[in-house]
């Protein structure tokens, strides 16, 4: 009876996601490290535990080279990690988003069986294939558009294997130097950041904003106003953040300080190196040659991530629009955040609040723990610029960004430790592995009195 009872708390439907991540990131490092996945020699366990976690988490931090590091064979596990993890992340959060629009509590909000299979107008199977079906269709298009831009630089494997990857958000590239060589090319570019801009959004966002366009030509109002709310917030948000991010790139890189671009790279590569933010991890600038102007704002970005229910990682845009709101609302005195046309309920700011500091949290431990790994044991005088890079490679990849200053393949088994952490905890968010934590323990049944406290 016990033993039920422990095994009804560990399959609690809230760390259904934590299972499934930790199951598929072990079987990935068991196929990376054997003989058939290895390229120049058998790739160590921990390097490919670190791989599957980066491809599962679809982050895109490498400590090997992938092309060079990996078979063929190892290259298609490296995909197929990328494209389940990419499809169990939007799965199981637009599940959440689902009935998180139902009015279904926290604690049950991933609860699939009961809660989703009572309410008649919803199939799982039907909304899986789905799922996967516009996955599919958009990653096929997007290996399509860079095999015609560039055939010999994108071979169809080669096509297939970045598109996934942008898509998902993973940032994983065949070639050494990612995409730098690419760096001038409006196609190749425009490609992988419409993927990596569809990824980041989500698959709900997706669908909901397909379903606009018919009501838009009939010239009909949308009859679920508060999706139209949700979907206008993440656009709108995102749209600001890659264009803020673009901009401040641009004057830090190529006005402020000397160019080394012609004027259409400059914008071409500052408006690439944005989107790329968003968590998706490719790069066609060397970041580590990038000025800590642009480092310290692309922190930013990465620490904001994507929208909720898609491949990206980070606080999410929503987050920041309701921090964004609720500080607007605390400096002109008024006791509703509002956004829109609506206010934000109270739940959702207290939750913004809660995730605001454990992230925080989290990347602030890391890097006090990777300075001790990997921050060389010297003086601060003597590190020369190591706390930046290690606070960049923190927060891409709690962010599940996949951005590095070079770090990553120097980083010692600890640090490698570390940031397998910060990718797992990322991809799964603090909320949801507190969610988890807290379903293990028991409800207090009273409560204590309350006092006030001087504050500030």
């Amino acid at each position: 009876m016990k033993l039920h009872r422990r095994l009804k708390k560990i399959l609690n439907p809230i760390s259904l996601p934590v299972l499934f991540f930790m199951a598929a990131i072990f079987i990935g490092a068991l196929l990376l490290h054997a003989p058939f996945s290895g390229g120049k020699g058998q790739v160590s366990f921990l390097d490919a535990l670190f791989t599957s976690t980066s491809a599962v988490c679809v982050t895109g931090l490498a400590v090997v080279d992938t092309g060079t590091a990996y078979t063929r064979t190892g290259h298609i596990v490296i995909m197929l990690l990328i494209q389940g993890g990419g499809l169990g992340i939007m799965s199981f959060s637009t599940l959440a988003l689902y009935l998180w629009k139902k009015k279904v509590s926290l604690t049950d909000r991933i609860a699939v069986g009961q809660s989703i299979l009572n309410n008649a107008s919803f199939h799982l199977g039907s909304f899986l294939v789905q799922v996967i079906a516009v996955t599919l269709l958009i990653e096929l298009a997007g290996a399509l558009l860079l095999f015609i831009s560039d055939p010999q630089g994108f071979p169809p494997f080669s096509a297939l294997f970045h598109a996934v990857s942008a898509f998902c958000n993973a940032g994983f590239s065949l070639s050494p130097d990612n995409l730098m060589r690419w760096k001038g090319s409006w196609p190749i570019n425009l490609t992988i950041m419409f993927l990596i801009v569809l990824g980041g959004l989500g698959f709900s966002v997706i669908i909901e904003s397909a379903s606009f366009f018919p009501d838009l030509l009939r010239r009909r109002k949308r009859r679920h106003l508060h999706d139209a709310w949700h979907v206008n917030i993440v656009l709108k948000t995102s749209l600001f953040l890659i264009a803020a991010g673009a901009l401040y790139i641009y004057l830090s890189e190529f006005v402020f300080f000397k160019p080394y671009l012609p004027v259409n790279e400059a914008v071409l590569t500052s408006l690439f190196q944005s989107v790329t933010c968003r968590t998706a991890g490719f790069n066609t600038l060397n970041i580590a040659a990038m000025t800590d102007a642009s480092l310290l704002f692309m922190i930013l970005l990465m620490f904001i991530g994507g929208a909720p229910g898609s491949c990206a990682g980070g606080i999410k845009v929503t987050t920041f629009r309701v921090l964004h709101a609720f500080i607007t609302a605390q400096l002109k005195g008024r006791h509703q955040i509002v956004i829109g046309k609506y206010a934000v309920d109270r739940e959702s700011v207290n939750s913004s609040l809660t995730l605001l500091f454990f992230s925080v949290a989290i990347v602030f431990f890391s890097v006090i723990a990777l300075n001790f790994t990997d921050g060389g044991g010297v003086s601060h005088g003597q590190t020369q610029g190591r706390f930046l890079e290690i606070l960049f490679e923190a927060v891409s990849a709690f962010g599940t960004v996949g951005l590095s200053a070079d770090l990553t393949p120097k980083l010692s088994s600890g640090g490698k430790i570390i940031i397998i952490f910060l990718m797992f905890i990322g991809r799964l968010g603090p909320l949801v592995l507190l969610s988890s934590v807290q379903s293990f323990g028991t409800k207090l049944l009273f409560s204590r009195p309350e006092e006030k406290i001087s504050i500030g």
